[in-house]
């Protein structure tokens, strides 16, 4: 729900002490949350392992970022359901499918001071 999304990365990269880390995550696959005029807010950006490798990579220096998704058609189909882990069989959820990308997670350091 965040519309500038770059400038948001940025300002969490100042917060951020040296040596200190994010945690992101931002789901891949998802319904419509919010629209102009139902609510205050939009929903203008979902993430892709590319999309946010590229952003995370414009503010992060190379190898201090890890990007990762978790999904598969069947966790797609659950999440779009509202069913949460403990409706379904958990071995169902194990297995990563890289053309499912539900959940998006980002781990990424900031630099040492002299780094």
């Amino acid at each position: 729900m965040i519309y500038e999304v770059k400038l948001a990365l940025r300002n969490l990269h100042r917060l951020l002490k040296p040596g200190g880390k994010l945690l992101l995550t931002s789901a891949g696959i998802s319904k419509i949350a919010r629209r102009i005029g139902k609510d205050d807010w939009g929903e203008y950006w979902h993430m892709t392992t590319q999309s946010a490798e590229a952003l995370i990579r414009e503010t992060f220096r190379d190898g201090d970022w890890e990007v990762s998704a978790m999904g598969n058609v069947f966790s797609a189909t659950c999440f779009l359901h509202g069913l949460s882990a403990e409706d379904v069989p958990g071995s169902k959820l194990d297995y990563r499918d890289p053309d499912y990308e539900v959940i998006i997670t980002v781990v990424a350091k900031k630099a040492l001071l002299g780094d």
